[in-house]
């Protein structure tokens, strides 16, 4: 199965760190976000992936080419240095297709042009390069596939904390209430596709808005609702908060390969 990523976007609300180089390859700790993305996957065995390049993709290409994983792990020197050892491997099994698909693409666009490169797979995972979680893939999986559905994406509960205001026509306040306690559900943009989500979209169009309202339209579309762990880096703060997470050791995202899945919360009522 393959994990389409979206790593093209401009990463504008990042300032100057985007400037410099592409919102995947902002590090979290001693790697870029989009390593920890595609380490997800992995530890759930998923380890084909598809990169949609736009800006600055030479700076993800040459990521790639030149990592060392005697850098990234502990191992052991042998023969007077001649000889390495690793003692843990991270991206060895990993296979890669990169694959510029324009600068100003929409996701849908950028979507269609890789789609060669899905092979025969009737299911697909995609993502974007900007998001962390622990949610509990291979039960998204099995869901899609037990159900009619074209598409099931994440759903996900703002982390944002700000005030939704209502007022009459008068411009007279009637209520103020924290978005966080209002149980909205937002797409958290990991996602679950059968194939023919492909015949959904038309030149020039987006993912989410059009395609998503077609299917919404036929009741092929599924949210996967989750209470635990999901975290976008949208901001610098969001980037310091996930830092502080794996540097105390508490990053929810990092699961090593095998691991048992979170348990699924309940569907809300």
């Amino acid at each position: 199965m393959k994990v389409v990523i979206f790593c093209g976007g401009l990463g504008l609300r990042m300032g100057e760190t985007s400037a410099r180089i592409p919102k995947p390859m902002i590090p979290i700790g001693d790697k870029p976000i989009l390593w920890h993305i595609m380490n997800y996957y992995a530890s759930f065995g998923v380890t084909d992936f598809i990169l949609c390049l736009g800006y600055k993709a030479e700076a993800i290409k040459e990521y790639f080419l030149s990592y060392n994983e005697a850098l990234a792990n502990d191992f052991v020197l042998r023969d007077g240095g001649r000889r390495i050892e690793l003692l843990q491997r991270d991206i060895h099994d990993w296979s890669m297709t990169f694959v510029n698909t324009g600068l100003h693409e929409p996701i849908g666009q950028r979507l269609k042009r890789i789609e060669p490169y899905l092979d025969d797979d009737e299911v697909f995972l995609a993502t974007y390069g900007d998001g962390l979680t622990d949610a509990p893939l291979t039960d998204m999986i099995h869901t899609l596939e037990a159900s009619d559905n074209v598409g099931l994406f994440l759903a996900s509960h703002p982390t944002y904390n700000f005030h939704v205001v209502s007022f009459d026509g008068s411009n007279q306040v009637q209520s103020i209430q924290d978005v966080t306690t209002m149980g909205l559900w937002i797409n958290a943009g990991y996602f679950v596709f059968r194939r023919e989500l492909l015949d959904y979209i038309r030149p020039g169009e987006d993912l989410v808005e059009e395609p998503f309202r077609r299917l919404v339209a036929e009741r092929k579309l599924a949210a996967y609702p989750y209470d635990g762990f999901w975290a976008p880096m949208d901001t610098l703060k969001d980037k310091h908060v996930l830092e502080s997470l794996l540097e105390s050791g508490q990053a929810p995202w990092r699961m090593p390969r095998g691991v048992a899945e979170p348990e699924r919360a309940p569907d809300p009522a």
